[in-house]
């Protein structure tokens, strides 16, 4: 957030806002603020109307993360400040507890998933079972032939053999 937007926020001038910066430098190491540079301020400017003020400004503005935000807040002594600050912290609670919520989901909801694979495999197995069961079963193949005395089956030749064993042989006359 750029320190005008802050400014409003925290009910103080943007003035009053830079000097509590500068006269706390140390609270503010490089990742809680920055200062914009006069080509990021330009395209800013340009890009968004709503700083069309800053377009004559000769000073450049401050940028704050998160927690130069809150940092800035513990400078500030105003009574709007400490609200803010305050507000501030339950909002960063209320969104850690929104995340840690998030992911124990998220855990949950992959361990569904790995169960419903395991029970959609075993229900797959299941399915496939009853399928194998509901069709008729092929009917069996009668054999042709005969089988002999030794146990052995014949499938060969017109059963001549059968007839030459039991019958009582023809005589043919010469």
């Amino acid at each position: 957030m750029l320190d005008v937007d802050l400014a409003e926020v925290y009910g103080v001038t943007t003035r009053r806002l830079k000097e509590q910066v500068r006269r706390n430098r140390d609270r503010f190491p490089d990742g809680f603020m920055f200062e914009l540079t006069l080509d990021e301020k330009d395209e800013l400017v340009a890009k968004c109307d709503r700083f069309r003020a800053l377009r004559h400004s000769s000073s450049r503005p401050y940028a704050f993360t998160e927690h130069g935000t809150v940092m800035l807040a513990s400078v500030l002594r105003s009574k709007r400040a400490v609200d803010v600050s305050v507000f501030v912290v339950r909002a960063f609670i209320r969104m850690r507890r929104m995340l840690a919520d998030q992911r124990q989901l998220a855990i949950k909801l992959a361990e569904l998933e790995r169960k419903l694979a395991t029970h959609d495999r075993s229900f797959q197995v299941v399915f496939a079972t009853i399928k194998q069961l509901m069709q008729p079963p092929e009917p069996k193949k009668k054999r042709i032939g005969f089988i002999t005395d030794d146990g052995r089956s014949s499938q060969s030749g017109s059963g001549s053999d059968f007839i030459a064993r039991d019958r009582p042989r023809r005589r043919t006359r010469r």
